[in-house]
C-alpha cells in the first residue's frame, strides 16, 4: 500500500478480485441512478438551441417533471443500465495502468494522468453506441425540439404488439443503423475521446491534489474518507469546468447526427457567442457533485473492503 501524504493509497495487488467487483457492480448501479436525472437535464440544456425550452437547470428540473413526471427524468435509463460493463472496464483499466506506470515513475500524478486517461479511452470505447441510443430517448417528450429520431409512443407499440420493454430504445437503434449503419452508433466518439480523456486524465491528479492539501489543513483525527469526500467535487467542478465546451460539441454532434466536431464547434460560437461552450455547465456540476462524492465514497470503501484477507488486520483507518 502506498501512502502519499496523509492519505493512504491502496493499490491493485492489495485487493481481493472477487469482492472488488461484485461490490462494483452495485456501486455504479446506485451512483448512475443517483445522477441519472441530472445527466438527462445536461444532455436537453447542451442539444436545446439558445434558451428555446429551457432557461437554466432549475427551470428544465420543474418543467420536465411537470410535464412528463418523474419517469421523464429516467428516460433512456434502463439502456443506460448496460454502461455498467464500461464502469467495471474503467476501473479495471485505471488500476492496472496505475500498476504498469509505476515500474517507471514514483510520481502519484503520473500515474493518475496517464491511468485516468487509458481509463476512458476503454470505457468510452464500450459506453459511447449505448449513450448515443440513450441520449435520443432522453430527447424524447420535447416535440419539435427533439432529436433526429423519434420513438413510437408506448400505445403505438401496444397496438403493433410489441413488447413495451426495450419497446422504444429498439425503435431508436433501428432508425440509427437505417440511415447511418454501424458507424451511427459510433457518432461523436472522437468528440467523447476529446471530451472524457482529458475530463477524466484531470479529475484524478486533482482529486488526489486537494486530497492531500486537505489533509495539510484539517486536524489530524479527521478521517481520510473525510478528506477524499471533499476532494471529489472539488476535482470534478474543475474538471468539469476545463472540458465543457468539448462537452456540448459531443452532445450535439451525437443528438443532432453531425459529422464534423471542428464545424460543430465553429457553427455553436456563430450561432450563439462564446456563452454557448458553459451550456449545461452548471448541470454538469450539479450532476459530478454527488457522483464525486459516492465515487469518492463508495471506491475508497470498495477498496477497503475489498482489502485481501492477510492485509485486513494490518490496515488502521
Amino acid at each position: 500500500m502506498q501512502q502519499k501524504g496523509a492519505i493512504q493509497i491502496i493499490e491493485w495487488e492489495d485487493l481481493d478480485k472477487r469482492k472488488f467487483y461484485s461490490l462494483g457492480i452495485l456501486m455504479t448501479l446506485s451512483t448512475r441512478a443517483t445522477v441519472y436525472p441530472a445527466s438527462l437535464i445536461r444532455t436537453r440544456l447542451q442539444v436545446q438551441k439558445g434558451k428555446a425550452l429551457y432557461s437554466g437547470t432549475a427551470d428544465a428540473f420543474c418543467k420536465i417533471l411537470r410535464a412528463e413526471g418523474v419517469r421523464g427524468l429516467y428516460r433512456g435509463f434502463l439502456v443506460n443500465t448496460f454502461t455498467l460493463v464500461s464502469g467495471q472496464a474503467y476501473i479495471t483499466t485505471y488500476e492496472l495502468a496505475r500498476r504498469q506506470v509505476s515500474r517507471y515513475s514514483s510520481s502519484n500524478t503520473l500515474k493518475s494522468v496517464v491511468a485516468g486517461g487509458a481509463a476512458s479511452l476503454v470505457a468510452q470505447t464500450i459506453t459511447v453506441p449505448v449513450d448515443v441510443v440513450s441520449q435520443h430517448l432522453m430527447m424524447q417528450g420535447q416535440g419539435e425540439h427533439s432529436g433526429r429520431f423519434k420513438a413510437k409512443s408506448k400505445m403505438m407499440l401496444a397496438a403493433t404488439k410489441r413488447r413495451l420493454t426495450f419497446g422504444q430504445t429498439r425503435d431508436i437503434s433501428v432508425q440509427i443503423f437505417a440511415a447511418d449503419g454501424f458507424r451511427g452508433f459510433y457518432r461523436g466518439y472522437v468528440a467523447s475521446l476529446l471530451t472524457y480523456i482529458p475530463n477524466s486524465a484531470l479529475w484524478w491528479p486533482f482529486y488526489h491534489f486537494y486530497a492531500e492539501q486537505l489533509s495539510l489543513l484539517a486536524p489530524s483525527e479527521c478521517p481520510h474518507l473525510i478528506l477524499q469526500a471533499l476532494a471529489g467535487p472539488m476535482a470534478a467542478a474543475t474538471a468539469s469546468t476545463i472540458t465543457n465546451p468539448m462537452d456540448v460539441v459531443r452532445a450535439r454532434v451525437q443528438v443532432e447526427g453531425r459529422s464534423s466536431v471542428v464545424e460543430t464547434f465553429k457553427q455553436l460560437l456563430a450561432e450563439e457567442g462564446l456563452g454557448a461552450v458553459t451550456k449545461g455547465l452548471s448541470a454538469r456540476i450539479v450532476s459530478s457533485t454527488p457522483t464525486s462524492v459516492l465515487i469518492v465514497v463508495g471506491y475508497e470503501t470498495l477498496k477497503r473492503l475489498s482489502l485481501r484477507d492477510d492485509l485486513v488486520h494490518s490496515r488502521h483507518w
